[in-house]
């Protein structure tokens, strides 16, 4: 069945403990009256705190979806999750409306919280197959693709794991962040396009 309104997603990442940045993406979904936000990762400066971060959203009474990054632990991103009643994407599933689903993956190829390129792929299939006769097909990662533009903006490499997900599964949108110098790139990635969302955050409408 196709949708019949819009959705409007604001979608962001990078905020590495910034309560003031929160505030301010918060009001922003707020004003631009957002359907739902998308946290693709690095909530967190290295877990120093988890407070004010997420908590502004849902007091704009926003419905808020979430991963970890590489700086914060799969843990900590069930536990921001349960707190604010938010949901934690890593290897799961939302139908979010009749025709539109999201699917992710958290953690990183480098760093702490690290996953091997198999098991990046696996949590991906994991939450597709629930979502994959859907009309709009979004997934959700930290990391971006491999063979993606912002690979050569950095010196991170970018996944074959989840470059795998992109060639099999062919999401409509693969949010990302991580490579804050590609903050806000946009590009295609087979029939995929791929938005590094950064720490302002990217509003698309579905």
């Amino acid at each position: 069945m196709a949708t019949t309104k819009k959705m409007k997603i604001l979608a962001t990442g990078d905020i590495h403990g910034d309560t003031g940045l929160a505030k301010k993406l918060a009001e922003k979904a707020e004003k631009e009256k957002v359907d739902l936000v998308v946290i693709c990762g690095d909530i967190t400066y290295a877990e120093t705190s988890t407070d004010n971060l997420i908590g502004p959203f849902v007091k704009k009474g926003k419905k808020v979806m979430l991963i970890p990054g590489n700086h914060e632990s799969f843990a900590t991103a069930d536990f921001l999750s349960k707190v604010y009643n938010a949901t934690n994407l890593h290897g799961y599933a939302v139908k979010v409306d009749d025709g539109i689903g999201v699917f992710g993956c958290g953690g990183a190829n480098i760093g702490i919280n690290q996953l091997t390129e198999e098991e990046m792929f696996e949590e991906l299939e994991k939450g597709f197959k629930y979502i994959k006769d859907l009309q709009k097909k979004i997934m959700v990662t930290h990391v971006h693709p491999e063979g993606a533009l912002m690979e050569k903006l950095c010196m991170f490499p970018g996944s074959t794991g989840i470059r795998k997900a992109v060639d099999k599964f062919k999401p409509d949108i693969l949010f990302c962040c991580h490579v804050h110098e590609a903050e806000g790139v946009e590009e295609k990635v087979g029939n995929t396009k791929v938005i590094n969302v950064g720490r302002q955050g990217k509003i698309v409408e579905l």
